[in-house]
């Protein structure tokens, strides 16, 4: 249902870099590439995770309630995603572990400040 999400980056370079290696353990890859945006996406087709340089002049920020939530397959490419994260220069929102409710995830903010969460559910 959904065709993308974007997340708005003050540094689309340094963002590239920070997703490149956030995004690898799901099998995440660069789709879409434009002078002011990158999209990516995973194997087959599904929705994307644009970064994109404000597109009326303003500097970027990060909106209040605002996450984008990846889907993973195991806890164990829970774990690498928010080891890459942090390892790109991401901080932790919350480490890897049960939630509750059938639900394990972990949670972070990229480079810009944007809430990120990968998750497994059952």
């Amino acid at each position: 249902m959904i065709g993308y999400t974007t997340v708005g980056v003050a540094d689309l370079e340094r963002a590239r870099a920070f997703y490149d290696a956030v995004l690898a353990p799901l099998g995440g890859r660069r789709t879409l590439t434009y002078e002011r945006s990158q999209y990516y996406g995973g194997p087959g087709r599904g929705a994307m995770l644009g970064l994109t340089l404000p597109f009326d002049g303003a500097p970027q920020s990060v909106g209040n309630g605002v996450m984008v939530a990846f889907a993973a397959d195991t806890p164990e490419v829970i774990h690498a995603v928010h080891a890459a994260a942090l390892a790109a220069g991401g901080t932790c929102e919350g480490p890897p572990g049960d939630r509750g409710g059938n639900f394990y995830g972990a949670y972070f903010r990229d480079l810009d400040g944007n809430k990120l969460c990968v998750y497994r559910l059952g």
